[in-house]
């Protein structure tokens, strides 16, 4: 079964993508539900979210720890702020740039100094933050909205750091390989939405 998971990651990785944040609203009435659905309706959340936990093992040395925990403090930061009027620019871009980068880090198996892959890692995390704050549905609770993602985001790094455990020392060529299958998804729509934008 554990030989399978990286497959299954780069499968999801090249799949025709759906964006999350176009989609209807999900917990109008119920903020958190809506929360916590949210980052599993869209692939590049899945996969940014995810890759972190997997870089995350990769590193070693404590990352399993300070990369979730930049990821989520981050994210919850630029949600406050766009819910305040300070949005990120280019959020949709950013968050591709996030999956374009992740999935490269891990196909080199990349590991700079923890703290560098900590503030790259929360300044990716703004756009998704961001990109939530978008989401939130009207006349509904932001602080459960925000519990909602952030648990649902939590829940993806420990996925990507389970998932990495056994596999990057035993199967490291299948984690790298899911890694540049990421990376080739966030490069594809990167492209593609900049013809069709052209």
């Amino acid at each position: 079964m554990p030989r399978l998971i990286p497959a299954a990651l780069l499968v999801l990785g090249l799949t025709s993508p759906v964006l999350a944040h176009t989609g209807p609203d999900v917990g109008a009435h119920h903020a958190f539900l809506g929360g916590l659905l949210h980052p599993w309706m869209g692939w590049d959340h899945l996969l940014a979210m995810m890759a972190v936990g997997v870089w995350a093992v990769q590193i070693g040395r404590g990352a399993r720890w300070v990369l979730p925990g930049a990821f989520l403090s981050c994210m919850v930061a630029g949600c406050a702020l766009a819910f305040l009027g300070l949005r990120t620019p280019m959020t949709e871009a950013g968050i591709l740039a996030s999956v374009l980068v992740l999935g490269v880090l891990v196909a080199l198996r990349s590991r700079p100094p923890l703290t560098l892959a900590g503030v790259l890692v929360g300044a990716l995390a703004l756009f998704h933050g961001s990109a939530h704050a978008a989401e939130l549905p009207p006349d509904t609770s932001f602080a459960g909205f925000v519990a909602g993602f952030a648990l649902a985001t939590g829940l993806l790094h420990l996925l990507g750091i389970l998932l990495a455990m056994r596999l990057v020392e035993t199967r490291p060529g299948l984690v790298r390989l899911a890694g540049a299958g990421v990376a080739a998804t966030g490069a594809a729509v990167a492209l593609s939405t900049t013809w069709l934008g052209a």
